[in-house]
């Protein structure tokens, strides 16, 4: 798609976040990247795509936000690589910095891997289920595990657990009905819980988590440490 078919452009960004010229330039390549590839891939759904700026890009923003100090992230069922790419790119000055990519289709990896080259970001692009590369991780720890339209927040726990076991935060994009999932996650799961109305929609919700655990036998209770 041309780009003067779109609605929105790099511009509405700075309503969220001052971005480097640099980093503006590279989230540039990146969403020029995803019009290129989108007729062969479908990378996104193609209603955004006039809005991809605000729909997608202003919307990856939000896992850097929460959670600005983490510098080791892994995104699971990276895709398109909204927010995985986007974390990337705001990282990519930071020497220590790294996103694995966890996403198990080829071809979508492939269009990862394409674009932390073309953006100068950095990256790992690991193309196997996400339960495999859990549970055999050889990367060492992380800080932070980011996911967006990928499972329940109780699967993404499952999915995340062997990485916040070891002192990693989940931070997740959640829909309009982020409540009903939480209330069904707390059965199986104990955790600190910090809500954030999204940016994007105001109907729905960053969820970052911390202190995940199973919980055993005994329920407990959502420990809702600054639960807005």
């Amino acid at each position: 798609m041309a780009v003067k078919n779109l609605r929105d452009g790099p511009q509405i960004l700075q309503e969220f976040l001052s971005v480097s010229r640099e980093t503006e330039e590279r989230l540039k390549i990146y969403v020029d990247l995803v019009l290129r590839w989108q007729p062969a891939q479908n990378l996104i759904a193609p209603s955004t795509i006039p809005e991809i700026w605000r729909r997608h890009v202003a919307d990856s923003l939000q896992p850097h936000l929460c959670r600005p100090q983490a510098r080791r992230w892994v995104d699971l069922g990276s895709g398109a690589g909204f927010p995985g790419i986007v974390t990337a790119i705001l990282l990519a000055d930071v020497p220590e910095a790294h996103v694995y990519f966890v996403e198990s289709n080829q071809r979508k990896a492939a269009f990862l891997r394409t674009a932390l080259r073309e953006t100068g970001s950095k990256g790992t692009v690991m193309p196997e289920r996400i339960e495999s590369v859990a549970q055999q991780w050889p990367h060492g720890k992380v800080d932070a595990v980011s996911a967006r339209a990928l499972a329940s927040l109780a699967e993404l726990l499952d999915y995340s657990h062997p990485f916040l076991a070891e002192g990693a935060v989940a931070v997740f994009h959640k829909g309009r009905d982020f409540q009903r999932e939480i209330d069904e996650a707390s059965h199986a799961w104990s955790f600190d819980l910090v809500e954030r109305t999204s940016l994007i929609d105001p109907e729905s919700r960053m969820l970052t988590l911390s202190s995940v655990s199973p919980r055993s036998n005994e329920a407990g209770s959502i420990k809702e440490g600054s639960h807005r």
